[in-house]
């Protein structure tokens, strides 16, 4: 029997999500045309199921992503959904056709009101639920990161809190792919939640040591993105697959092998694994999956919607690829 992923609120804003949601990234960046048809039949696989929070931004196709949600969503009732979209980042459309970076680094609350007002026209709402400001961490801006924040707390920041006045959007946030960050921004102003990406999964287990139990302290609600640590928790150790957006080292080839060889004894899939995992611990109300075509929306809901046994995760702490006590039972 396929299971309807839960409603979950998102702290204390009266924002619901649901346990499961989907992100439009890979969607977004399909370069091929995507039919309105296609979009309303993954509309309707994904409501089937429960999924009602759905995750985009400016970037994800150079506005392609946002588009094509707002194709998905349309014709829904507005309360039977969440749409978080993010800012930070701005569509040059001269270039948006060119091999060169069409998007532009603009964290100023000019570009946090231009960006939310392109975004509700792509997604051809009056009003998103969750605004998160995107990627103003270190890996992302290296040296100039300390400028970045600055620009963002005194610019974006700002804007997003006249927005949640006015009620164009519900929620403020962080769209990034380091913790610390966050933790850095919500000891200045107040936020709500957080998106984090690839920073808490079976290969990257830091943030529920320290982090989560932080957020959950202060009733900060936590989508976990990046699950498969860019493709190879679904793929597998295979050659030329990545992690993190970068070429996988021998160690982590190794360690996923090793959770490989757990997995195929306990007949459960890797992806299954790694999804399960990442919607434990402290303060995480979504895990956030995201696929291109119908055939692959089928096979992530179905590793979603996968049982995996107490004794999986006691072999995986076990061997140390997991922490103990994850699932008693």
């Amino acid at each position: 029997m396929l299971t309807t992923f839960p409603a979950v609120p998102l702290g204390d804003t009266g924002v619901i999500i649901s346990a499961v949601g989907f992100g439009m990234g890979p969607i977004g960046w399909r370069t091929e045309p995507v039919s309105k048809e296609e979009l309303q039949t993954i509309g309707q696989k994904l409501f089937a199921r429960g999924v009602r929070y759905f995750d985009v931004a400016p970037m994800y196709g150079y506005g392609a992503g946002e588009r094509r949600l707002g194709a998905l969503l349309k014709g829904r009732e507005r309360s039977g959904f969440t749409v978080s979209t993010k800012v930070g980042r701005l569509v040059r459309p001269a270039l948006s056709r060119s091999i060169d970076d069409p998007m532009i680094f603009d964290y100023s609350a000019d570009s946090a009101w231009r960006s939310m007002e392109e975004s509700l026209q792509r997604l051809e709402l009056d009003a998103v639920d969750i605004a998160l400001i995107h990627d103003i961490d270190r890996r992302t801006h290296g040296a100039d990161q300390p400028a970045r924040f600055r620009e963002a707390l005194a610019g974006a920041y700002p804007a997003l809190a006249a927005m949640k006045e006015q009620g164009l959007i519900r929620a403020i946030g962080l769209g990034v792919n380091e913790w610390e960050v966050c933790r850095d921004v919500a000891e200045t102003v107040p936020v709500d939640c957080f998106m984090l990406a690839g920073q808490h999964s079976l290969l990257n287990q830091r943030a529920r040591e320290s982090f989560l139990p932080w957020c959950a302290e202060r009733n900060i609600a936590v989508m976990v993105a990046g699950v498969f640590n860019s493709g190879i928790l679904a793929k597998g150790a295979r050659p030329g697959v990545r992690y993190d957006y970068h070429p996988a080292s021998d160690a982590i080839l190794t360690r996923v092998r090793e959770i490989e060889a757990v997995c195929a004894a306990h007949t459960i899939a890797l992806p299954a694994a790694a999804i399960a995992f990442s919607a434990t611990g402290p303060a995480v109300a979504s895990v956030v999956i995201g696929a291109a075509t119908e055939e692959q929306i089928d096979g992530v809901l179905a590793c979603a919607d996968a049982d995996i046994p107490a004794d999986f995760w006691r072999e995986m702490a076990h061997r140390r690829l997991a922490p103990e006590g994850l699932f008693p039972g």
